[in-house]
């Protein structure tokens, strides 16, 4: 059994019982460990693989035509033990046709017809194909099956039209377009679940393999591009000057303004043919996203993320929008921080690029971000979105079944870096307010549905707080609980044994377990496994020596720290920090003695931003 389940041994008591703790793990996560593709010490079993894709597209897009056209290569790779006798097409943008299954209400202008495939063709012999009929994915059966280890090619023309109303990509204006998600793909085929045929709905996130992409982008004159990946052609689409102040800003610490509206209006950036084709290259990347305008301008600059290596951060933006004219000097900080404090990976790509869009969205090497007269507020978004680069890119973490494996950290992140640029205190208010407080004075049902439930089977409130809120104040929890440098130990070691691949929530219960030598099943299933919420109650408070002795109910569950707050007769205060350790031994209630050095008038529990449901039973006067 130990091959199935996670066991924690005797970690607990309750009622005087010892007892051994278990997680619960779906049957085909079960079988995913017995056929030793996943490891119990957290790390990829001695059987893992995952299959891999090279990807050669090529895009003509022709503003204010809101048309894309594309002509894609791609040779896959099976590297499974398995015989595939079909393909699944990952069709993303069918999220526009009407017939769609979607999350939300949507306007008219989002609607459209979906991706049409104008030709495929498989090991060189063209289908007959109707892509009017394809979803969010579609099956492509073989004629000849893919064996193990082998490789298949195809290829394939098609074009799309842009939604007029953008979200996540789009026409941003007329001449300003960002193309995310554009490509047919081959969907994930997985030791756990075989081929994703999840319908894709607007609220859900992605699922992708990593690959080796080049990318052609064919516009006029006067259009820059800004992509996934590096530029293999600046000489060839911009004039020598502008190609000469792009190399020169990976050097500078200061931005650098690439392109000024002026400079833009004045047809005096980029190369004038007719049409340039910019040219892009991308490894080991689940995915690509491009943007392009006449008008937008451009700024850089380089920061350095590990001894000798500097990336280049980037922006485009309407002239008009002023938080974006901060942009790059944010991002510099962001890609730094993120570098040496947490998670303390270097940022791992040579590039990342702001865009103005509409979204607040991340994709390898870019986010789309809308512009807001709160600066404060934009610095935060951006901070969350180029966090996502850990979760899910460098972790190609499974977003449609487990948001909280991406959306959590980036949330956790988003306040402790939001902590270095402004006041602490500030920036748990903002986190109270924006996060928590939104879930825990609401008691619908929906909103305590554990962490671990599908994210494809939430919406709503289930969805935003359970993927975002719960799972970071879990993380920030899990902080407080093992200390900064344990954390850290038990972080690098989910992250060095996963990046690149696809961990999946045992994996990370695993890793941490293994690598910080702690067995914390008691905490997951607190946190991960269960309907619990925050409420706390002070139950009792009696005099013990030179001190007091509390006992602490914990109605609602989830294992939190706590500040006990001792107010002294004559206007001092005192305040003793409780890890969660004190709920491992029972997780309903806890004692805990605090020396008192003169004399109390009043005791009281406070949470910080694990704010409690109640807060009116969480102090007593003595």
């Amino acid at each position: 059994m130990y091959r199935f389940f996670i066991w924690a041994g005797l970690v607990g008591l309750t009622g005087g019982q010892a007892f051994a703790q278990t997680l619960y793990m779906p049957r085909n996560i079960k079988q995913a460990f017995d056929n030793g593709t996943r490891s119990p010490d957290g790390r990829p079993g001695k059987n893992y693989w995952q299959n891999y894709g090279r990807y050669h597209l090529s895009v003509t897009v022709t503003p204010p035509d809101p048309r894309v056209r594309g002509t894609e290569s791609i040779t896959y790779l099976n590297r499974s033990p398995d015989t595939l006798h079909t393909l699944v097409l990952r069709l993303v943008l069918n999220i526009h046709k009407p017939a769609a299954p979607r999350a939300h209400f949507t306007q008219q202008d989002y609607l459209g017809s979906g991706v049409h495939i104008d030709r495929l063709a498989i090991r060189g012999e063209s289908l007959p194909v109707n892509s009017d009929d394809f979803g969010t994915w579609a099956n492509i059966p073989l004629q000849q099956p893919l064996l193990p280890g082998d490789s298949i090619p195809l290829s394939m023309d098609w074009h799309y039209d842009l939604s007029v109303a953008p979200g996540r990509e789009g026409v941003i204006d007329s001449t300003t377009f960002y193309l995310a998600y554009f490509y047919p793909r081959i969907s994930v085929y997985d030791d756990y679940n075989g081929w994703d045929r999840l319908d894709f709905s607007d609220r859900q996130e992605f699922y992708n393999d990593f690959n080796d992409y080049t990318l052609e982008v064919k516009v006029p004159a006067n259009y820059i591009v800004w992509a996934t990946g590096t530029l293999q052609n600046p000489d060839e689409v911009l004039q020598p000057a502008y190609a000469r102040k792009l190399e020169q800003s990976l050097q500078s610490d200061a931005t650098i303004h690439m392109a000024t509206l002026k400079e833009l209006q004045g047809k005096k950036v980029t190369a004038q043919h007719a049409f340039n084709i910019w040219k892009w290259k991308a490894s080991d990347v689940s995915d690509m996203a491009l943007a392009l305008s006449d008008h937008f301008v451009w700024d850089a600059a380089g920061v350095t993320v590990e001894k000798g290596r500097r990336v280049s951060v980037q922006a485009a933006y309407n002239d008009t929008a002023a938080d974006f004219h901060h942009s790059v000097r944010w991002g510099r900080y962001a890609l730094d921080w993120f570098s040496h404090h947490w998670p303390g990976v270097p940022y791992p790509y040579p590039k990342m690029t702001a865009f103005q869009g509409y979204a607040d969205m991340e994709y390898p090497m870019m986010i789309n971000d809308g512009t807001t007269p709160d600066t404060a507020f934009s610095r935060m978004v951006q901070d969350h979105e180029m966090a996502h680069t850990y979760f899910p890119f460098y972790m190609g973490t499974n977003e449609t079944r487990y948001a909280f494996m991406d959306e959590g950290w980036a949330t956790t992140y988003e306040l402790l870096i939001g902590r270095t640029e402004r006041a602490p205190e500030e920036a748990d208010s903002v986190y109270r307010k924006f996060r928590v407080n939104r879930w825990i004075h609401d008691p619908a049902s929906e909103e305590d549905l554990p962490i671990i439930t599908p994210s494809n089977q939430l919406n709503g409130v289930g969805y935003g707080n359970g993927g975002y809120v719960k799972p970071s104040l879990a993380y920030l929890a899990l902080k407080d609980l093992l200390g900064d440098d344990l954390f850290r130990k038990g972080l690098h070691a989910y992250m060095d044994r996963w990046h690149g691949r696809h961990p999946i929530p045992w994996d990370f219960f695993n890793a941490f377990n293994d690598a910080t030598g702690r067995n914390l099943n008691w905490f997951w299933n607190s946190w991960f496994f269960s309907n619990n919420y925050i409420d706390l109650v002070l139950q009792e408070v009696r005099k013990s020596g030179k001190g007091y002795t509390l006992t602490i109910g914990n109605t609602g569950g989830f294992a939190v720290p706590v500040d006990v707050k001792l107010y002294y007769t004559d206007g001092d205060t005192a305040v003793f920090h409780q890890t969660p350790a004190i709920w491992q031994a029972d997780q309903r209630q806890a004692k805990v003695t605090v020396p008192a050095r003169k004399a109390v008038r009043a005791v009281a529990l406070d949470g910080g931003i694990f704010m409690d449901a109640r807060e009116a039973d969480n102090r007593k006067t003595l």
